[in-house]
């Protein structure tokens, strides 16, 4: 085993037969290589930091991205969403104004007026009407709905139970859920105080029945 001598620091090998300048040139080598170790060591401390910082900078515009194309969606759905209401708004104004020629169209049918060039023209036109999504409604006889009904008249009437329209005065038209025109009817309500009588009589056959069962 070699024993270190104390007092005397490590010198890099000479190859034997070297000159001193060859051994001052071996020196100054092994300084070198000392000094730049640590050199490398914050070289790739340094490469670190940018690496975080450019991973930093790219999850940022990610977001980024994302919340633009977020908004993006959002503004076409708006944007198709207007242009849908602005074509039925459209639509509705022009069906609005025809309604008075259909209404005459309707009391010549009912008046068997429609007949010739006039019932082939009248046909027509509520066929294009039709395609383009307007739609009659309003029957005798349906409960009254304020919401779609206009009550022009009223009565009462002793074989009704709720409010109900007994006469379509003018049909009401409408496009989708869009109401253009509500339903001009005559309303007809249940007699004053014929409910009363009615579930007084009701009770009144349960009670019969009742006793003829207990006999």
């Amino acid at each position: 085993m070699t024993e270190e001598t104390p007092g005397f620091e490590e010198k890099p090998d000479v190859p034997s037969g070297a000159t001193p300048d060859d051994a001052a040139e071996t020196v100054e080598n092994s300084t070198e290589e000392d000094s730049a170790a640590p050199a490398g060591d914050a070289t790739d401390v340094a490469l670190l930091a940018q690496l975080d910082q450019a991973r930093t900078a790219l999850t940022e515009r990610t977001g980024d991205l994302q919340r633009l194309q977020a908004e993006y969606q959002n503004y076409r759905r708006r944007v198709e969403r207007d242009r849908v209401t602005v074509k039925e708004i459209a639509v509705a104004s022009l069906l609005s104004e025809l309604l008075p020629v259909l209404d005459d169209v309707g009391r010549a049918r009912d008046h068997g007026e429609l007949v010739g060039g006039f019932k082939s023209v009248a046909e027509s036109l509520e066929t294009v009407v039709a395609k383009m999504g307007l739609q009659q409604f309003g029957k005798e006889g349906e409960p009254f709905d304020p919401t779609i009904h206009e009550a022009l008249m009223h009565s009462y009437a002793p074989d009704v139970t709720e409010t109900t329209c007994v006469a379509i005065l003018q049909p009401g038209y409408r496009i989708g859920e869009r109401t253009i025109r509500p339903a001009r009817v005559a309303v007809a309500e249940p007699q004053p105080g014929a409910q009363g009588k009615a579930e007084e009589s009701e009770g009144s056959d349960k009670s019969d029945k009742s006793e003829k069962d207990s006999e």
